[in-house]
Formats: structure tokens, C-alpha cells, sequence
């Protein structure tokens, strides 16, 4: 009974406060062989290192840390102890807490099992969210784009065969609405990382730097943001190292993106520091780990033995493509793995594929660094065969094929109204500022672009990561002013390295084909990293090379991924992917100019399949005209509850927008829809030709209808009849227009004064005309009172 009291008190969470902890907590760990699966992992924190978080009563430590014009307060020590480590950044009022925790038994997997969850939370903005349920739901397109920059920055600094389930969250306290909550969350899970016991070789730091009136600032505020032509995020490492960078820019020439990085690893370096000091004061110890999954040096030799000369053979192949390669490297390995079984019966699976693979690795690797030689054929700085084309399908509104060696990519171009923009929900427009954008770039990667099979449903976090970057190319050269939403769908046919980037030349080209008038044309290259670190100086890098327009294998086996993309110009997208604790200024500066000596050669050949947008867009596009409604004739073209409207989308597929009081858009996605739509409009306007009424006058009127509240009359023939009150009928107050002997088709005398200047209706009177007065029954004229035309103009036209 005291053994299971211990465990309810442990399962309700008052082990801490409640009196008999002491005495329960002894029992409960005397007979932790019989409850060990109810006491919770804190009770095996001895066999850690010391955490933040080991004694529960000590106070929480803080430090604050200059970052540019603003001050940025990690603490830490006061919530969410029960994970390995927490911190708490601020920045402003703004806040996010990032917790860490890593499981002490290994994975089964065969990597590094790191999760990263970056949460928006509605509270946090004061809102609360509008779907049905009223609660976060799903991960939105930010939180997951904003995950993948938390995973990109931390993952490199994990020890080499550490394969322990390790999760971080990141969840928002608190948003100002001025101060970005991402940067925090990256510096967040550097502290949180660091105050724990995990093995990891940080902290690191991250700022986000901006371009405002040619001034650099750090860690711009989201107003700033909105007038930056630069939003550049930079995580850097001790020693001035660089770990990942993301960014998108408006056409930044070489040498500001090149200074601008510069500045953003001098402010990484404080925030660094200040986490460093925080580690010092908890006092950390890392723990550890159970195993390190490696191969043994003696199967590692024996692999080697057996396989390198092989493996070089197949690399000094240059009549390999990338399935050939792989089934002939894939032979040797069944081959090698076979007597390694033989020569070591106790040695885990892990252990002979893993020898194996670093043997192939560093045959590979060893080619490029000692005889400069890759295993295409090409030299360092050597792009693969590149094959344009454009305008593929007629019915498109644009097309482009972008080949580049075994990479191909199918960009196709839809437009549609503005209508079909995308809108954020409103956390994610709290949170980061962005309400709608009329421009989207989707990235598609389905199975058989790498010869394999698999579910074909929905997206991944790496399509989303891989379109996001292609859409930050291509945004810059969008005109701001153009009358459709864009919609690029990029289809990875057959993949062999670098597919965002080719995504991104691809969408180039459709977007030239449909004829939207973008500024330059875009294109983008994939740099590769090779390095061998010197063995006496221990993390400092000896050698490497750059390799210019990698394979996937050169991704596979390399220690970067430099994605870079602009025009003829400059820099418009840009993604470091870095798979080694951290770069010096110099490697990536060089990258950068590589990167962009390649950029304009790709440029040159595109240039020649199309080089400038067409001057029209294709017959089978769409349509954009203006409708001018008149308030007093609103009612008429919209039709009661909007019929009007409903039913002419309905049968003619068009979009009808309202733009101010008296102009509507309508939206037709081919010019035969567009003509459907004229007629329809055509049709419920002829009946309602406005006469020329001058004010005061007096009309002879027809009675169409009787109605309780009064009579429906016509002042000519094809007129929308309108209402005369039973206030207007007489002196006398009557309440029905039967009293007067009132009859449908009976005429009657009115006066006319003018329109309602709220609902535009007609106001008429026939009470005024019961004293007397000199009656003059005015001729009427024809007058068009709805007119089409295009601000857009395919084609325009009138009512009659």
C-alpha cells in the first residue's frame, strides 16, 4: 500500500509539497523494482550528469545580453523543471520558452532522432483561434519553416553516433507584436541545450539582420521588417564559425549580403558569450551516453581492405549515371557485408553498415580532395548539361522545363483572382505580420523522381522547406501591382542534387512564358563542401574544396549544402545547410562568389530559350474587367441576398470582387467565360435604364402591385418598379393603399425628389401634390446607369 500511495503521489504531481514525501519517496525507491515503470526519469537523474535544474528550490539565474540597439534577457532555473533544460528569452515583451530533453536509452534508429517543435500559441497574442474547436490545431507553414531553422542550427553540434530521441519545444509566452519570436526560440534552444546535461558541442547564437535605407540593423522589428530589402538569419559558433543561414533579400548586390553576414556573426559572439556565463553559473556537467554508435577501427580496416579499390573504381567511372552508380556501389556493399558478417558473427548490423559507409565515404571524398577529381567527370567549378523549354502545353497559362544533368523539373504557371490570394489565420498574422501574398510557390517531390515508390498525399516539411526557398527567389521580381494571384507548381520529375534550385530556374522561365512582366530573370546553383580536418588542431579544418552544381551524392557525402539564388544583378534567396560544427568566415565568403560566377552562367543559358517575359499573356488566360454600379443601382446588379451574383458565378465560373462602393472586379479565367459573363450582365441591366429625372418634377406614375405598407409603381415602362410609401399617398394617415380606392394599372400623380444618398432608392410623393400646384409632366431620356470596363482591359463593353 505505501509502495503504490508513493506512485499516486508521483502521478498527481504533489511529491514536492505534500509532508509525506519523505517518507513515501524512500519506500517508493526501496521497491523500484516492482514500481520502477511508475516512478517517473527524475529519480534516475543520478546517473546523468548535473542538470540547471538539480537542486528544485534554487533560484532562476538570468542574464542580459546587448544585441545591436536592443537587449535580449535569457533566464532560466524557474519553469519547466522536469525537463533536462528550459530557458526562458526575452526580448521586449516579447518571450518564448524552449525546452529540451533527451531520452538516456538509445534509438533504434540510425541517426540522430531530433525533433523540433516551434509553437504559435493563440494566447500569447491575445486572440483566441477561430476554428470550430477554438484550439491550436496543426502545425501552419511559419511553425513548421520555423522548426526546420531551430533543427538546421543545433543539429550539426550533436556528438557523431549520438542516436538518442531528443526533442525541443518551443512555446510562446508572450508576443509584443513588435519583436520577432523566432530568433528567440533559436537562442532558446542554444541555452536550453546548453543548461542541460545532453552531450552537445554549443551554444551557439542567431540574429536576424535587415537592410533599412541602406543601414544594417540587427534584429529588426517587425514594422522595420516591413520596409527591410534584406532578412538575413544567421546562427553562428564560438570562434566566429558559422552554422546556417537563411535568408531572402530584394536583389542585394554581392557585397552588402557579404557584409551584412559579417555583422551578423559579430553579434552571434555576445550571444554566445552570455550563455556561456548562464552554463557557468548552473554549473553543468554533461552526462555520459550509454553507447556511441561507431564502427570498430579493426572492421573499419578489414571494410577497407575489402572494398576501397572497388569503391574508387566505380567513382573514376565517369560513364556512370546516378542508378548505375548506386547498384554497382550497392553490389560491393551486399558483397562486403557478407564476409564482415562471416569475419565478426557478434558485430551488430549498425557496426558493418556503418564501416562500410565510412569506407565509401572516404574513398569519395579523398578523389575531390587529393586528385581534384569528382565522380561525373566535371571539375570543381563545373555546372552539369543544362536544357530549357518553355510554353510545353498549350492550355497553361505558362510552362517551363528546366533540365539540369539528372535534375529536371516541370514549372507550371496558374493564375486566378485576387481573390484566391493566400490569408493568414490571425496567430500566424500576429505572430509574424504577413496577412496575404498573392504569389506562391509549390514544391512537389513525388517518389519516382529517385526511381521509388511510396504514398502520394499531402506534403512533407522538406517540400515546404524546399518551396519556401524557390518562392523567396522568385518574389522579388514579381511586379507588386499585378492583377492575379500567382500560383507556380513545381514538379521534381527526376531529382539527382539541387532540386530547389532548379525549381527556382524553372519557375523563371514559366513565369517569362505566361508574360507576367517580372524585373529580371532568376536562377540558382547548389555549392558543395569537402573538408579534412587537421589531426593535431582539434575542429580546425585543414583543407577542402568547393564543388560547384552538386550531385545528390556530393550532398549525401559532403559537409554543405550553399544554396544561393538571384538574378544577372544580385541575391535574392539564400540557404546554408552546414552538416559540421561551423565554417569560418572565409570558406563561406568564398562560396558566395562561386555561387554567383555560376548564378550568371545559368542565367546566360536560359537567356537563350526565353530572355524576357512575352508582351502578351496566352489566349487561353484570364480575363480581369471592371464593372462601374452606381449606388443608386446596386441593388439591381447584386439582386436580393446577391442572387444576381451567385447565380452569374455560378453559370459563367467568373469572380466577382467589389473594390470600392461603386466599382466591382470581375475575374474570368478565359476570355470565352469573360464574354458569358458581359451577356449575363447585359441582361439583368436592360431592364433598368435610369431616365433623366430632374428634381421636383412631377410624373405620371403606374401602379404595379398593392401592398400592405403601399404601392409599387413604374414611371415608364421598362423601370424596376419602386416602392410609394402609405405615407406618401396622402395627408391622411392610412394603413393600407385600399382606403385611397387605389387599383394595379390605375395612374397616379408624383413628385420626384431626387435619390436617398444612404441606399440611393428613389423617393417619390404623391402627398405633396394633394394642395395645389402647378403640374408639368416632364419627357424622359435614355441613360445607361451600369458601364463595363477593364482597368485590365482584354476587352470591354456596356450595357444597352
Amino acid at each position: 500500500l505505501s509502495v503504490m500511495a508513493a506512485c499516486r503521489v508521483y502521478s498527481i504531481g504533489i511529491l514536492e509539497a505534500s509532508p509525506l514525501c519523505w517518507f513515501l519517496l524512500p519506500v517508493a525507491i526501496r521497491h523500484r523494482a516492482v514500481v520502477g515503470w511508475r516512478v517517473p526519469r527524475l529519480l534516475s537523474r543520478s546517473q546523468h550528469g548535473n542538470s540547471a535544474w538539480s537542486g528544485s528550490g534554487e533560484a532562476s539565474k538570468r542574464v542580459c545580453v546587448d544585441v545591436g540597439n536592443r537587449k535580449l534577457e535569457i533566464s532560466s532555473g524557474k519553469l519547466a523543471r522536469f525537463a533536462d533544460g528550459c530557458a526562458v528569452v526575452q526580448s521586449g515583451d516579447t518571450s518564448v520558452m524552449v525546452t529540451a530533453v533527451s531520452k538516456t536509452k538509445p534509438s533504434p534508429s540510425q541517426f540522430l532522432p531530433l525533433v523540433v517543435d516551434y509553437r504559435q500559441k493563440a494566447a500569447a497574442t491575445g486572440r483566441i483561434p477561430t476554428n470550430y474547436l477554438r484550439r491550436e490545431l496543426g502545425s501552419t507553414d511559419n511553425e513548421i519553416l520555423t522548426s526546420r531553422i531551430i533543427d538546421r542550427s543545433i543539429r550539426p553540434l550533436f556528438p557523431a553516433g549520438y542516436f538518442y530521441d531528443t526533442q525541443i519545444i518551443c512555446n510562446l509566452l508572450a508576443v509584443d507584436g513588435v519583436n520577432e519570436p523566432d530568433i528567440l526560440a533559436i537562442n532558446g534552444a542554444s541555452a536550453a541545450l546548453a543548461l542541460s546535461d545532453i552531450p552537445w558541442n554549443g551554444p551557439i547564437g542567431a540574429v536576424r539582420i535587415g537592410l533599412i535605407d541602406e543601414e544594417l540593423v540587427v534584429n529588426p522589428t517587425r514594422k522595420e521588417m516591413s520596409s527591410s530589402k534584406l532578412n538575413l538569419v544567421v546562427t553562428g559558433a564560438s570562434h566566429s564559425q558559422i552554422v546556417m543561414m537563411e535568408a531572402a533579400a530584394e536583389n542585394i548586390l554581392q557585397q552588402d549580403f557579404c557584409h551584412a553576414i559579417k555583422v551578423g556573426v559579430k553579434h552571434t559572439q555576445q550571444i554566445i558569450q552570455g550563455i556561456q556565463q548562464l552554463a557557468k553559473e548552473h554549473g553543468v556537467t554533461k552526462r555520459n551516453p550509454q553507447k556511441i554508435f561507431s564502427a570498430s577501427v579493426e572492421m573499419e580496416e578489414c571494410a577497407k581492405q575489402l572494398a576501397s579499390d572497388k569503391i574508387c573504381a566505380v567513382f573514376s567511372d565517369f560513364t556512370h549515371d546516378k542508378i548505375s552508380r548506386d547498384e554497382a556501389v550497392n553490389q560491393i556493399r551486399f558483397e562486403t557485408e557478407e564476409i564482415l558478417k562471416e569475419k565478426f558473427p557478434e558485430a551488430d548490423q549498425f557496426q558493418i553498415i556503418e564501416s562500410f559507409n565510412t569506407v565509401t565515404k572516404n574513398v569519395f571524398r579523398d578523389l575531390i580532395l587529393n586528385e581534384y577529381r569528382r565522380c561525373d567527370g566535371r571539375d570543381l567549378t563545373s555546372l552539369r548539361n543544362i536544357n530549357c523549354e518553355v510554353d510545353l502545353f498549350k492550355p497553361l497559362h505558362g510552362s517551363g522545363l528546366f533540365q539540369r544533368g539528372q535534375t529536371q523539373v516541370l514549372c507550371t504557371v496558374t493564375f486566378d483572382s485576387l481573390e484566391s490570394s493566400v490569408k493568414s489565420d490571425l496567430i500566424s498574422a500576429a505572430v509574424s505580420g504577413v496577412k496575404q501574398k498573392n504569389f506562391m510557390l509549390h514544391y512537389e517531390f513525388p517518389p519516382f523522381a529517385t526511381n521509388e515508390t511510396g504514398r502520394v498525399t499531402g506534403f512533407n516539411r522538406r517540400e515546404l522547406g524546399h518551396g519556401a526557398l524557390a518562392e523567396k527567389a522568385l518574389i522579388p521580381v514579381i511586379p507588386k501591382d499585378f492583377p492575379f494571384t500567382i500560383r507556380v507548381t513545381a514538379e521534381v520529375l527526376e531529382s539527382n542534387g539541387s532540386s530547389s534550385m532548379a525549381s527556382a530556374c524553372g519557375g523563371s522561365l514559366a513565369l517569362m512564358d505566361a508574360g507576367v512582366p517580372i524585373s529580371s530573370g532568376v536562377a540558382g546553383v547548389a555549392v558543395g563542401l569537402i573538408t579534412r580536418f587537421s589531426p593535431e588542431k582539434d575542429g580546425e579544418i585543414e583543407d577542402y574544396r568547393l564543388l560547384t552544381d552538386i550531385l545528390g551524392i556530393e550532398d549525401y557525402y559532403g559537409d554543405m549544402d550553399f544554396k544561393m539564388a538571384g538574378t544577372s544583378k544580385g541575391i535574392t534567396a539564400l540557404q546554408a545547410d552546414i552538416k559540421i560544427p561551423g565554417l569560418p568566415l572565409k570558406i563561406v565568403m568564398e562560396a558566395i562568389q562561386q555561387a554567383t560566377v555560376a548564378k550568371k552562367e545559368i542565367l546566360q543559358i536560359m537567356n537563350k530559350t526565353i530572355a524576357k517575359p512575352r508582351a502578351n499573356r496566352k489566349e487561353y488566360g484570364p480575363v480581369v474587367e471592371t464593372v462601374q454600379v452606381p449606388l443608386s443601382k446596386r441593388m439591381r446588379f447584386v439582386g436580393p441576398g446577391g442572387y444576381n451574383l451567385k447565380k452569374l458565378q455560378a453559370e459563367t465560373g467568373v469572380t466577382v470582387s467589389q473594390l470600392d462602393e461603386e466599382t466591382f472586379s470581375v475575374f474570368a479565367p478565359t476570355p470565352s467565360a469573360m464574354h458569358e459573363a458581359r451577356e449575363f450582365i447585359t441582361d439583368i441591366c436592360k431592364d433598368d435604364q435610369e431616365q433623366q429625372l430632374e428634381f421636383g418634377a412631377i410624373y405620371t406614375a403606374s401602379i404595379t402591385e398593392i401592398r400592405d405598407i403601399g404601392v409599387m409603381v413604374k414611371l415608364y415602362p421598362n423601370m424596376t418598379p419602386v416602392l410609394l410609401h402609405n405615407s406618401q399617398l396622402d395627408h391622411r394617415k392610412i394603413k393600407h393603399p385600399s382606403a385611397l380606392g387605389l387599383e394595379v394599372g390605375q395612374q397616379i400623380q408624383v413628385k420626384y425628389f431626387g435619390r436617398d444618398p444612404t441606399d440611393g432608392r428613389m423617393r417619390l410623393s404623391r402627398k405633396v401634390l394633394q394642395s395645389p400646384a402647378a403640374t408639368v409632366v416632364k419627357s424622359l431620356g435614355d441613360k445607361n446607369s451600369i458601364v463595363i470596363g477593364g482597368t485590365v482591359p482584354e476587352s470591354s463593353s456596356s450595357c444597352s
